[in-house]
């Protein structure tokens, strides 16, 4: 079987879309602490997803969406592009359109990443280019 290549998108592009999406998050202090507001008006979902420990998404990407991820949790391992590293909690991570992404738990507990989609798109929009569970596309 032919494995799949994400189809390219330029780099000009994704910055761009990332600069526009981190402009429009709000943090606000108060007496108590602060929160930060993320834009949502234009999200196709928000989520909060659990991975069990040992546990992997499917390495994927997808053609109508980016993605913001917010790590709630220690144990994550993230791979973006061609980068792969442990976030910190709280840690806010930007995936562009079209760019291989998967979240792994190697921690001993479950472990959250919240989600959230921008642009107009659906769960259909998966390609699955690697997967432990035989889901590829």
């Amino acid at each position: 079987m032919m494995k799949k290549k994400p189809p390219s998108i330029s780099k000009k592009t994704t910055l761009q879309e990332e600069k526009e999406f981190r402009e429009k998050i709000i943090e606000e202090k108060r007496p108590w602490g602060k929160f930060r507001s993320f834009p949502h008006k234009n999200a196709g979902s928000i989520k909060l997803i659990t991975v069990n420990p040992n546990e992997s998404l499917s390495l994927q990407y997808h053609n109508k969406r980016s993605e913001f991820w917010v790590a709630l949790d220690k144990g994550l391992e993230v791979a973006v592009g061609g980068k792969v590293w442990k976030p910190r909690k709280n840690e806010e991570i930007f995936i562009p359109l079209k760019t291989p992404h998967r979240v792994r738990n190697i921690g001993k507990n479950p472990a959250r990443i919240m989600e959230i989609w921008i642009g107009n798109s659906n769960e259909d929009d998966i390609v699955r280019l690697k997967d432990i569970y035989g889901r590829t596309t």
